[in-house]
């Protein structure tokens, strides 16, 4: 089914997402080791998703311009700028410099301009029934990254430490190899062939805004719902609800580690269960009713009393979790035109991460407070449902074109 462009983009995801799990797990407990307080840390999760979104959005929106390969390679190096930065500085306002500029997931979620670029190249090599199909075999292969980078940096950092290394140095050494999946990012990524290019920029309609045309309202709604859901997330990224864990249950990293492979090993699998779904029942019925079962087991997590029963909510939470993630992409490149691709699914990722800016901020000082620790869980968990709601409303009529009648023409 796919070309070797296409299962090379793959293997891209998978390193990708290995390195941001392996990252996520330690990120705020280095931070924390280093001596930055709780509003410090929430700072430099803030401003590196804003940094993150200002960079994505200018690289996506030209990347049809200046060449996907050449985007790609640029989030690469990026990648390795800001690892080795964290590694060789205990400087706040240098890593802050580097996190804004550079490509850090806190989450250990898809950041950078990578997710768009490669999201538009799939799309050209698969039918429109086929695309729902390959976006979940996409993001399956990034969770069980995820899961691996997770485990790895768990046992990793365990290992590390029974050998008589500090919290710090060990954590230090996963850092290095964030860098080290940023260069091997960078030499699959250059040979990537010319396929993977889009026509001439001089032959993309002059009309055309931010690389859209005639899909402007719809990615512009679009953007809001999506940046509603990704500032709700943002209270519950990875990293805090490792730290909170932590805190909470006095969970060492190799478990933390082990939580997590788990969590992303089911969000991997409902994220493929996502494909069969909408083929019987559409992207927008399957994006809603399995997002909302999941923000309720998300409130539930700090309710339980001990460290079993939190755990188990949370992986039942993950395994319907990440079923609207390859509807919400697929159904994003299915209702814009094809020249409109890239950027549509760039600016809407843009409109995530200045969502997910804003909460970490808010969400680490409440961790740190015994007596608010449950506000992140509950405040993300409400915030999806209300999400949840008015996406419907507002899309449910708005079918993609696998969905339609033949012959009918597309919603305006």
């Amino acid at each position: 089914m796919l070309t070797r462009d296409g299962r090379l983009l793959f293997g891209t995801r998978i390193a990708r997402l290995f390195g941001y799990g392996f990252l996520s797990v330690v990120l705020v407990l280095y931070l924390v080791a280093v001596g930055f307080g709780a509003l410090q840390v929430g700072l430099l999760l803030t401003l590196t998703l804003a940094g993150d979104a200002a960079i994505t959005l200018w690289l996506t929106t030209h990347a049809d311009r200046i060449g996907r390969r050449r985007v790609l390679l640029a989030g690469a190096g990026l990648m390795i700028l800001a690892g080795i930065t964290f590694v060789l500085s205990r400087d706040l306002w240098v890593l802050i410099l580097a996190a804004t500029i550079g490509v850090i997931s806190p989450s250990g979620n898809e950041v950078g301009p990578f997710l768009a670029v490669e999201q538009a190249a799939l799309s050209q090599t698969v039918t429109d029934r086929q695309r729902t199909r390959v976006f979940g075999w996409y993001n399956l292969a990034g969770s069980f990254a995820t899961a691996s980078g997770s485990l790895a940096a768990g046992l990793l950092g365990g290992v590390l430490q029974g050998a008589g290394a500090s919290q710090i140095d060990s954590y230090r050494v996963i850092i290095v190899g964030y860098a080290l999946v940023g260069v091997l990012l960078a030499a699959m990524f250059a040979t990537l062939s010319r396929a993977i290019e889009v026509p001439l920029a001089a032959e993309v309609s002059v009309a055309q805004r931010l690389g859209l045309h005639r899909s402007r309202g719809v990615v512009a709604r679009l953007s809001a719902l999506f940046g509603l859901d990704a500032f709700a997330g943002g209270f519950v990224v990875q990293s805090i609800v490792s730290y909170w864990f932590h805190t909470r249950f006095g969970l060492p990293v190799e478990a933390l580690g082990a939580i997590f492979f788990g969590a992303n090993i089911l969000a991997g699998i409902s994220a493929l269960m996502a494909a069969r779904l909408a083929a019987r029942f559409g992207l927008i019925n399957t994006m809603v009713f399995t997002h909302l079962p999941s923000n309720i087991l998300l409130i539930a997590v700090p309710l339980m009393p001990t460290a079993p029963l939190a755990v188990a909510v949370l992986l039942a939470r993950f395994s319907i979790s990440q079923m609207d993630v390859p509807t919400r992409q697929s159904y994003t490149i299915a209702v814009v035109d094809p020249d409109e691709r890239s950027a549509a699914a760039g600016i809407t990722a843009i409109a995530r991460s200045v969502g997910a800016a804003v909460s970490p901020s808010l969400a680490t000082p409440l961790v740190e407070a015994a007596s608010l620790a449950a506000f992140p869980f509950v405040i993300a968990g409400s915030l999806k449902i209300v999400y949840d709601v008015l996406l419907y409303r507002s899309f449910r009529a708005h079918r993609p074109p696998e969905e339609r009648a033949p012959g009918a023409e597309r919603s305006p």
